[in-house]
């Protein structure tokens, strides 16, 4: 078999077995990664792959040079496209003003969403080009983004437009979400029954053109459980699939929700009840943690991982990039976030950011995997261990990106 790609020398192969039971990463050294056109051909001990391919002068060979190689990584929650800067609120969350006490003056998403409701298609393209680069610079390969910085059917729509352009032009993948429902406009302010119905009767309708997924933030100061029921239900019937918003500043009923109604996955989860925990173990719903978040606005609040764990739901992680609360482009510092302060196992950590990431958008057949069959989407870390990517905090260790078999980032070229 003739590969077009081959990754040899490599000190430390990181893969995961087991994916539709019990996942468990494994490691094999002395390794080697094959690839034809864009998908994984062979990988294993280097002696093995060899055998089964055939090198000839048109085969790009990257010599690893001893050191690690696992999956690219995936980053299941981000709002990526938006202008405007909310520095002014580190300040008052270091004086002691809540995330709540902020929303309530004008501030926090609805600030995001002036600046970016007076931006046009061009500027917020470029913008979230840049940060798209900075991304793949820390290895993420594939992403999702939402909207809900419009927070009307115009605004909203250009947002997702844009991200369709991103679409286009990025070597990533990128999966698109509708978060219309990410809190109530100021024109609306005291209207909330009219917002609803405008998402409700036109929004969903526009933006599924655009949409892979429908989330709603259903919490404290954002959307009510009957509120999110109505918008999920609406979306599910039109063939989106659903994301939530899930309890992150208090017990909304967030994860009961998700499991209800078969999210793929609810995010931040940070007041969940054993109940709807159970719900959403019944269902399959991945559980989106974002510890960045949790770190920038000092809560003191955290998932409870434990019951996460021993209820064997898929644990993903997520940066949630966004100017407020977490403006954090590595899945490494998700990865050490996870570590110290959820209490994640080095082994959980980089599953989080890699296959069960995957599963959080329902792309699991295709990435987050080192496997024979799947998408060659590959990290090069100057490590000889995948441990250091939490061991050696804030240092980036993504040498090389391979994205569908294709080098789009080395530091060895730069």
């Amino acid at each position: 078999m003739k590969v077009d790609l081959i990754i040899k020398n490599i000190g430390e192969l990181v893969f995961f077995e087991g994916v539709h039971d019990k996942p468990e990463l494994k490691t094999v050294n002395h390794a080697a990664v094959a690839v034809q056109g864009e998908i994984i051909a062979e990988a294993g001990e280097e002696q093995d792959v060899l055998k089964k391919v055939e090198i000839n002068s048109e085969t790009v060979i990257i010599d690893a040079e001893g050191k690690t190689v696992i999956p690219g990584f995936v980053d299941p929650h981000t709002h990526l496209v938006y202008t405007g800067c909310r520095h002014n609120e580190l300040q008052l969350r270091l004086h002691g003003k809540s995330y709540i006490e902020i929303l309530k003056a004008g501030g926090g998403i609805i600030q995001t969403v002036k600046a970016t409701r007076s931006a046009d298609e061009d500027e917020l393209l470029n913008l979230a080009k840049k940060r798209i680069d900075i991304l793949v610079s820390y290895g993420t390969t594939t992403l999702e983004i939402k909207s809900g910085y419009g927070l009307s059917t115009e605004s909203e729509l250009k947002i997702l437009r844009v991200i369709e352009k991103l679409k286009n032009i990025s070597s990533v993948d990128i999966i698109s979400t509708f978060l219309g429902a990410h809190a109530i406009p100021p024109e609306f302010r005291g209207a909330r029954e009219e917002y609803v119905n405008l998402i409700l009767n036109e929004m969903l309708e526009e933006a599924k053109k655009y949409s892979v997924f429908c989330d709603v933030f259903l919490d404290e100061g954002a959307f009510t459980y009957e509120e999110a029921k109505r918008i999920l239900t609406k979306a599910k019937e039109l063939g989106y699939k659903l994301k939530l918003h899930a309890d992150e500043l208090s017990n909304s009923g967030g994860a009961k929700l998700a499991g209800e109604l078969g999210a793929v996955s609810a995010d931040h989860l940070d007041y969940p009840d054993e109940e709807g925990l159970y719900k959403m173990r019944k269902s399959g719903t991945v559980a989106v943690l974002l510890p960045g978040t949790g770190f920038f606005l000092k809560s003191p609040q955290k998932p409870p991982v434990g019951l996460i764990r021993k209820l064997e739901i898929p644990i993903a992680l997520a940066t949630d990039h966004n100017p407020g609360s977490s403006p954090l482009y590595s899945q490494a510092l998700s990865m050490t976030f996870g570590v110290f302060n959820y209490g994640l196992t080095p082994e959980e950590a980089l599953m989080a950011v890699t296959l069960n990431a995957a599963k959080a958008i329902a792309m699991h057949d295709k990435i987050g995997n080192i496997k024979k069959g799947l998408q060659a989407d590959l990290l090069i870390l100057d490590a000889h261990s995948y441990i250091h990517l939490i061991y050696e905090v804030g240092h980036n260790l993504v040498e090389t990106v391979i994205k569908k078999g294709k080098v789009i980032k080395s530091r060895q070229n730069s």
